[in-house]
């Protein structure tokens, strides 16, 4: 069986998720070994390295805290010695209204940032100091559809993040190309997490699918297949993309 990532070493942020599950279970079964972070759940960590015949490395870090990042990459370049490839992954999304208290309302956005983009940001930095002394590597970034076309009256923050990410991995591949280290962003749209069937199962599937002309959400291990696959050694003029997968509910 064909393995086009045999002998990588990838990092996946917020591996315990259920989008970063899918993403850990296809790089190994395209040949990577992962490395799977996570930031509370160990118990989900450790049942997916064990899912995929406990070939990945386990790391846990607060990317909440300022210096999380660092201290992530710091470990996992220690456990390996070589990471060819970082996907920012992790993410949180909370609800803030404008109505609310000026500190409840900076909390809400100083949170969302930290997590969403400046950890992702802080990642790039070290893998691109990193990849341009040792051959390259590549960056993928987890956007969303918010960051391309707005968000929710009560969800801006992460909206905004998003489009933040975007910004840095075209930034990166304007950068640092020729370097030998590439950027892609990939931003979802719906996704069939836990999170989509609780909204679901609330307020009805149309309120979700509505203005997807396809009619269905994206499943994670499609989102996971596309990230393989633009890791692929011949996928490098993919370099400053943003690939959408919504279904159509957004077309640039």
């Amino acid at each position: 069986m064909s393995q086009p990532l045999s002998g990588q070493t990838i990092l996946v942020t917020g591996a315990s998720g259920e989008i970063g599950r899918a993403i850990v279970k296809a790089l190994a079964e395209d040949g990577a070994r992962p490395i799977i972070h996570y930031g509370r759940d160990r118990a989900g960590a450790e049942s997916l390295n064990a899912e995929i015949g406990g070939k990945g490395i386990i790391i846990s870090t607060d990317l909440s805290a300022a210096d999380g990042a660092f201290a992530l990459w710091q470990r996992s370049l220690e456990a390996t010695g070589r990471i060819h490839a970082l996907i920012n992954n992790a993410g949180v999304l909370s609800r803030i209204a404008i109505d609310a208290e000026p500190d409840q309302w900076h909390a809400a956005w100083q949170k969302e940032f930290q997590v969403n983009f400046f950890a992702a940001a802080d990642l790039s930095k070290e893998a691109i100091r990193h990849f341009k002394t040792h051959g390259g590597g590549r960056i993928i970034n987890m956007a969303s559809r918010a960051g391309q076309r707005g968000y929710a009256a009560d969800a801006m923050p992460y909206g905004a993040t998003k489009a933040a990410l975007v910004n840095l991995t075209k930034s990166i591949a304007r950068s640092f190309g020729g370097d030998g280290v590439t950027a892609i962003a990939i931003a979802p749209g719906w996704v069939r997490t836990r999170m989509a069937e609780e909204f679901v199962a609330k307020n009805g599937k149309q309120a979700a699918v509505g203005e997807i002309p396809i009619g269905e959400m994206a499943e994670p291990q499609a989102v996971a297949e596309l990230v393989a696959f633009a890791l692929r050694a011949s996928q490098a003029s993919l370099n400053g993309a943003t690939l959408d997968v919504n279904g159509g509910s957004y077309i640039r």
